[in-house]
């Protein structure tokens, strides 16, 4: 077996992640932050939506364990395909990041956290290992960065437990930092001067249990930073604040080194605030740690890097709780953050700031600056000469001061109200000589041919421009005018909704345009009454999508379209399944340009079905300007009745056991006990069951339909549960266990209990 203490040594604090490609790819080393993605405890058709929100707020790469155990089968044959459970889907995953462009931080061998065995089989023998380092080799062997894919770093699992694939060790020492701990932006802050070579974020994203694997009976739900359908909670802004900064700092960080202890003008720092200062010849900064309950407002001593002496950065506010990266002396040139500011002297830097600086971009003579600022700041810009154009602060025209003798701007910095407290700059610094221009250009549809226009001054320059691609993007030109020109791009059919690709216009090998574009499906679906499943107060929807039907009146669904084209299109709707009738069938709708219609759908038990009630799958066709097939299902619920029925809910490859009525919906599991994990009010969908639901056990039990109830079957013991209208009863053969549900109230809903025996118990929604 796996002992915890043999990765001791490379677990402590840290919360960085290292050079990428660059240890074998002769790429300069970059300080990188990485972000766990336990994809065995996430479902399946989750992975997409939390990567893409991971990659839009800044994140680079993924770590995350290779759990021997789930992977290798009882009968000793490996699933790496999710053939036996979609979640074992690990070629999947890897194809997933390449598509993304994300990279991955691998760990193969146990131990593995918070899993059964710490991920380590019964057998975890010298032959057992050889096979599992053969099985896994030849999935991850060709998708190293070597080869262009996205496994930069496989860690290695101690003497002799190596995977034969040419992949960078794992860097080390790492600190680890939950996304939902109050102090994680201090602690990830003080991972960047500990000598750390890696910088790991926990808790990154809401994960869900594989029934019967959780740690601890009914441990199934554990809340993150980013949710399952890809949302930010408010929670995880210390994560999006640390990937918006590392996302250009990262190369520079490494060069950095530690400079004399700034001083503030009160000369001693207040309980709980730490400042540290940090210098390198193209950029270097101060940052200022607040932990404690007041509000530090001071002037700052530093020391200014290219003279070596003391200077003063007035007016440094920094809010309790908050840590800001303030930038000193960072050069306007491509050796700093910018890589297009050419046209900058070496002369030319942002002497300081007292707001975060998360970026530098410059185009057609403007000069961006991108900043997290809490409260408002300014930045004090030397420049070469005066800027001949207004500042645009947070997209409102802004005066700012220009000071002709010393050549310096001062550009007052409004306060963020954009999701971590980020505020843009715009300065126009010089008339360009030449410009480009996306005209409304700020979207793309998934496999399509996309419409982009681009305009150009003087017309001249069209002649001589070219649009920069993301890779496995194509483009073909029409001249519309001598000063126009417009772009067929085809999209990728395997890029991936959500995500976002950068456009550029260049001529005579300089950078005029860009524009970021986001990716969407040519249409999007959402059906109303699907049902959603409870962990507490979280939900999910099950996919497909399900819903219960009526099956001799029939039951209306609202089924919502949206044309994500930025032109009408017409789109053809049939809908299909055996055993169910649809009025209408098939429905022809035009939608307008980035905008949603509604569409009515009855849908009824046919006529001739062999059984009135249960599970039927259905299927909803659409044509036209797109192209798809979407899997739905229903459960055919006759009014008066309660129907039992069976189906994997939550993703995880194991079937959930529901009882359902008109007005209540009862959830059960056998993976873990018999645990009873939701009790539904459904006009309201209010859960009245905790995260952890009740009668949690450890192993499985056998559970089977029988009629309209349920029954389960543990060791010397069987449970029976019947649903009547908002009423569950239990009965069990021996003592009913401890802790079931208690009484409560939400909303406007309760929770009542009477225990008629030890071995009976009712359960009513009011």
């Amino acid at each position: 077996m796996w002992d915890r203490r043999s990765r001791l040594s490379t677990r402590v604090p840290l919360v960085l992640l290292c050079a990428a490609v660059a240890a074998f790819a002769g790429e300069p080393r970059e300080y990188v932050q990485a972000v766990e993605f336990p994809y065995y405890r996430c479902q399946r058709q989750a992975w997409e939506p939390e990567l893409v929100a991971l990659k839009n707020i800044g994140v680079r790469t993924v770590e995350f364990a290779i759990p021997w155990n789930w992977h290798q089968l009882p009968s000793g044959e490996f699933d790496f395909t999710g053939g036996t459970n979609p979640r074992r889907d690990l070629a999947g995953l890897i194809r997933l990041l390449r598509r993304l462009g994300l990279r991955a931080w691998v760990r193969p061998w146990p131990p593995v956290e918070d899993w059964p065995g710490l991920g380590a089989p019964a057998t975890a023998d010298e032959p057992a290992r050889q096979d599992w380092a053969a099985a896994l080799g030849k999935v991850l062997g060709t998708q190293t960065a070597s080869h262009g894919g996205p496994v930069a770093w496989v860690e290695p699992g101690g003497e002799g437990r190596r995977l034969q694939v040419d992949a960078a060790p794992s860097p080390a020492p790492v600190t680890r930092v939950s996304a939902t701990d109050p102090r994680a932006l201090a602690l990830s802050r003080a991972a960047l001067f500990d000598g750390s070579g890696a910088l790991l974020w926990t808790d990154a994203v809401d994960t869900l249990y594989p029934a019967g694997w959780e740690p601890q009976p009914g441990s199934v739900f554990r809340e993150g930073a980013v949710g399952f359908p890809g949302e930010e909670h408010a929670g995880g802004s210390a994560l999006g604040r640390a990937a918006a900064l590392l996302r250009n700092w990262a190369a520079i960080l490494p060069e950095l080194q530690r400079a004399a202890l700034p001083k503030p003008a009160a000369g001693k720092l207040p309980d709980g605030v730490t400042v540290v200062e940090v210098t390198s010849p193209a950029a270097s900064a101060v940052s200022v740690t607040n932990t404690g309950v007041e509000t530090f407002r001071d002037d700052l001593r530093v020391m200014e890097p290219s003279t070596k002496r003391a200077v003063t950065v007035p007016g440094v506010t920094v809010p309790s709780g908050q840590s800001l990266w303030l930038p000193l002396d960072v050069s306007l040139t491509p050796a700093a953050l910018c890589r297009e500011c050419s046209n900058f002297s070496k002369a030319e830097r942002i002497l300081f700031a007292t707001a975060e600086l998360l970026s530098i971009e410059y185009e057609n003579g403007t000069l961006g600056l991108e900043f997290a600022a809490p409260v408002p700041a300014e930045a004090v810009l030397q420049l070469a000469r005066a800027p001949v154009g207004p500042l645009l602060a947070a997209g409102i025209p802004t005066a700012f001061e220009w000071d002709d003798q010393t050549l310096r701007a001062r550009l007052p910095i409004p306060a963020g109200l954009a999701p971590g407290n980020r505020v843009h700059l715009v300065l126009a610094v010089e008339a360009p000589p030449a410009s480009a221009f996306f005209n409304d250009a700020r979207r793309l549809i998934v496999g399509q041919k996309n419409l982009v226009s681009t305009a150009y001054s003087p017309d001249a320059v069209a002649a001589r421009s070219r649009l920069r691609l993301p890779e496995g993007y194509s483009a073909t030109a029409t001249v519309k005018s001598p000063g126009e020109i417009d772009y067929q791009v085809a999209v990728p059919a395997d890029a991936v909704g959500g995500d976002t690709v950068m456009f550029g216009l260049e001529a005579d090998g300089v950078l005029l345009g860009r524009a970021l574009l986001r990716l969407f499906p040519p249409v999007s679906l959402n059906l109303r009454e699907a049902m959603t499943v409870h962990f507490g107060r979280h939900e999910l929807t099950p996919d497909p999508p399900l819903v219960s039907i009526e099956p001799k009146g029939g039951t209306s669904l609202d089924l919502t379209v949206r044309n994500n084209w930025p032109a009408i299109r017409t789109f053809k709707l049939d809908a299909s399944g055996e055993g169910l009738d649809f009025f209408p069938a098939r429905t022809e709708i035009a939608v307008g340009a980035m905008a949603q219609r509604h569409v009515p759908l009855r849908v009824f038990a046919a006529e001739d079905a062999a059984a009135p009630t249960g599970l039927r799958d259905w299927m909803l066709r659409v044509t036209g300007a797109a192209d798809l097939e979407l899997p739905m299902r229903a459960v055919l619920l006759p009014r008066g009745r309660t129907v039992a029925w069976t189906a994997d809910l939550n993703g995880d490859g194991y079937p959930e056991w529901v009882l359902e009525s008109a007005r209540a919906r009862a959830v059960f599991s056998a993976g873990d006990g018999g645990r009873w994990t939701e009790f539904t009010w459904k006009d309201g969908n209010a859960n009245l069951l905790g995260e952890r639901g009740a009668f949690a056990a450890a192993g499985r039990v056998e559970a089977r339909l029988a009629g309209d109830a349920l029954e389960f079957s543990g060791n010397g013991w069987t449970r029976s549960v019947r649903l009547s209208e908002a009423t569950v009863t239990l009965e069990q053969t021996t003592a009913l266990p401890p802790g079931g549900p208690a009484p409560g109230r939400r909303g406007n809903v309760t929770l009542t209990v009477e225990r008629v025996s030890d071995r009976k118990a009712v359960y009513t929604l009011r």
